[in-house]
């Protein structure tokens, strides 16, 4: 029977004799109580220790030595171990399932510090968007999406392929600098009609870029949509190219509101909520849903996949390929931003404003401040006593110069960069002393005759610059083959240009900052 069974024969003699004692059968193999007992019986203390671990704010020593590790079930395994729990890795998952863990990722639900006003910016839009709609007129919501890389590099999400012919891709995601580099995607969607509008830029993100999407919306689809349009309301992001704080932004949508002759709202989502811009989950989730596990090969795989992309709730997406360069590092002045037609709303004009579709050009050219304009301090020397020169002519040998020296300029940089230029002009810190301010101080020595020590003292700078700026004014002047004419009067002091100048104030002192 022993042999029959697979037992000892001692298993089968035990078996006999409780029988024949007359015992009910057991129906187990092992009495109760029989086996190796758990590890958390046996050792009390191990999952108050696990526990520490993976909760050491909660439970435990916060400078635990797994605070900032991963905790896997082996590593926690191996630190329980050298505590003094012996146990497994397989143990520690039966444990920590126990207690209620799970394996989990983090949940983007956090929207750092809310604004006091936030609520109350969100029925505003809502407001400014229904009565927009109403009469008529356009709504778009706008937005910049990923940069993606163009070539044979690895995109998140899985494709139906033939089993075990996967797409091949690169193993590093570096950028090739050699190769089609990245993509901008900029978007405008149409909230009423369901349409969207994706500018697919090459260069740079900018104010620029953006507005210039949005133009190309409006000639090849809005004034068709909308041909009673007297106003549209865009509807942006705090930040990035369409930043309520962006100057940039502002300028060239003045721009835009002059050439289509629309009054342009601006209606800004509060910082941290940008996820509530209709653009994010109606146009550039789909548009990540449409290439998903499709490496970008082109620019035509870009476009393509993108216009390509539909809903069953009528999506309809038009692209297009921008490859025109947008220069960054451009300055926009105070005086420029206080010159446009822009009327800021009650409520929070920083983030709801309009702008009046006023001719651009006109406005801003009265209020610019260029390097061929003197600088305010000085500007009363630019008067024929000190020139020679009538102020209509004045004014034309200025521009001619301003020309002259641009384009010489430009030629430099480039000879010292070894590159064309990368951000727009106007950049940078401006210059101590404008063409304007040099071409006087040349007057002033040439002409007048007045040492450049005064000259110095009355621009406030140094002896040595001011003899710099007037050689490379003088050069500047002989390029287009004029020179001052000297006067019959010789000045030697700055008290000799007051008496000049009766009616100007004329002084040396420099302006001494006090501490505050």
């Amino acid at each position: 029977m022993a042999r029959a069974a697979g037992v000892r024969e001692g298993t089968v003699s035990r078996g006999a004799a409780e029988l024949e004692a007359g015992e009910a059968p057991l129906g187990r193999v092992r009495r109760p109580g029989g086996g190796r007992k758990r590890a958390v019986e046996v050792d009390p203390g191990l999952r108050p220790a696990l526990l520490a671990m993976v909760e050491p704010d909660l439970r435990g020593d916060p400078m635990s030595p797994l605070r900032w590790t991963t905790k896997s079930t082996r590593r926690l395994a191996a630190e329980l171990t050298a505590q003094g729990h012996k146990v497994s890795a397989d143990t520690v998952g039966d444990l920590l399932r126990e207690e209620g863990f799970s394996l989990q990722g983090n949940s983007r639900v956090l929207e750092g510090a809310d604004h006091p006003d936030r609520d109350a910016q969100f029925r505003y839009i809502n407001d400014q968007v229904k009565a927009h709609q109403a009469s008529g007129d356009p709504v778009v919501s706008v937005d910049a999406k990923k940069k993606e890389q163009v070539g044979e590099f690895h995109m998140a999400g899985r494709e139906w392929q033939r089993r075990g012919t996967p797409v091949k891709v690169r193993s590093h995601d570096f950028l090739d600098r050699s190769g089609a580099g990245l993509v901008i995607p900029y978007g405008v969607y149409d909230l009423t009609e369901n349409t969207g509008w994706v500018g697919v830029g090459t260069d740079h993100d900018t104010a620029a870029f953006a507005v210039a999407t949005i133009r190309r919306w409006w000639q090849a689809v809005g004034q068709h949509t909308y041909p009673g349009a007297r106003r549209l309301l865009i509807t942006a992001d705090a930040g990035g190219s369409n930043g309520y704080r962006t100057r940039a932004w502002k300028v060239e949508l003045a721009k835009l509101a002059g050439e289509i002759g629309l009054e342009v709202t601006v209606c800004h989502f509060p910082p941290g909520t940008s996820k509530w811009n209709r653009i994010e989950h109606r146009l550039f989730s789909q548009i990540t849903l449409s290439w998903r596990g499709r490496p970008l090969t082109s620019h035509e795989v870009v476009v393509n996949t993108i216009a390509s992309t539909t809903t069953r709730a009528g999506l309809r997406v038009r692209a297009e390929l921008d490859t025109a360069a947008y220069a960054t590092g451009g300055r926009i002045s105070n005086a420029q931003l206080q010159a446009l037609p822009l009327r800021p709303h009650d409520w929070h004009g920083d983030w709801n404003y309009t702008l009046l579709p006023q001719q651009f050009e006109q406005v801003m050219a009265q209020h610019t401040k260029l390097f061929d304009q003197p600088s305010p301090e000085f500007a009363w020397l630019c008067v024929p006593k000190v020139t020679g020169i009538e102020p209509d002519q004045w004014a034309t040998l200025v521009r001619a110069l301003g020309a002259v020296h641009e384009d010489q300029r430009e030629t430099q940089l480039h000879q010292r960069r070894g590159h064309a230029r990368k951000t727009a002009t106007g950049g940078g810190r401006p210059p101590r002393l404008t063409l304007v301010d040099r071409l006087i101080a040349l007057f002033l020595h040439d002409r007048l005759g007045l040492p450049q020590t005064q000259i110095a003292r009355l621009f406030h700078a140094a002896p040595q610059t001011i003899s710099i700026r007037i050689g490379e004014a003088r050069k500047l002047l002989e390029s287009i083959g004029q020179r001052p004419r000297p006067a019959a009067m010789r000045l030697r002091s700055l008290d000799e240009l007051r008496e000049l100048l009766p009616d100007r104030p004329v002084t040396g002192r420099r302006k001494i900052k006090k501490a505050s």
